[in-house]
């Protein structure tokens, strides 16, 4: 895998290659359900620095969380998480609380939660466009293609990462390269055990 990796890393004078991470992590939670396992990000950044020869390694984390209040069990977990990935990884953590609609339907009246991230990964992406030579996205939405075919056009190398239950054929063939996390082995955490209701 190393090696078809390093088909496409584009590379400074000095023979570096600095990588920016994008991880959505809405989305790469369907990956995580599929897996049945918790990404390990440790690891997953050891194994983007080996296999892109990355001479610096920049890793955002984009989520929206749940408002106080609106579930049955402790969100301090979830915030601990963050705080790790923060100062024990050096992630840069953007986060919201997800915002909170009232709908009415044919069956009756509901809350519906939405904490789309796909604006900050963008702002983020194009604001630092000088700062990287290779950009990896851990998201299957198709919506990012025009930012892929942007990046691309500004000399950038991207790549997706996914899997296979939760990537749009478009952004799948849109980048330099496609991987599916399914079959990465060394990137996995613990097993993943659910919650009775609202485990998110």
């Amino acid at each position: 895998m190393k090696e078809y990796f390093e088909k496409f890393v584009q590379k400074t004078d000095a023979g570096g290659n600095v990588v920016y991470v994008f991880i959505d992590a809405s989305n790469l939670w369907q990956a995580q359900k599929a897996k049945g396992r918790f990404l390990d990000y440790e690891k997953t950044l050891n194994f983007i620095k080996q296999n892109f020869k990355a001479s610096l390694v920049k890793v955002f984390y984009y989520t929206a969380y749940p408002a106080d209040g609106t579930r049955n069990y402790s969100l301090d977990g979830k915030h601990r998480f963050f705080t790790f990935l923060k100062k024990g990884l050096g992630f840069e953590v953007r986060k919201k609380e997800l915002k909170r609609i009232n709908i009415i339907d044919e069956y009756g009246e509901s809350i519906k939660e939405k904490g789309d991230m796909d604006v900050e990964i963008t702002i983020d992406a194009i604001h630092y466009l000088k700062k990287y030579h290779t950009a990896i996205f851990f998201t299957g939405d198709s919506d990012f293609l025009a930012l892929v075919s942007y990046l691309k056009r500004n000399n950038k190398k991207v790549f997706i990462f996914s899997s296979r239950n939760n990537i749009s054929e478009e952004l799948r063939t849109g980048g330099d390269g496609y991987s599916d996390v399914l079959k990465i082995d060394n990137i996995w955490g613990r097993e993943l055990k659910y919650r009775k209701r609202d485990d998110k």
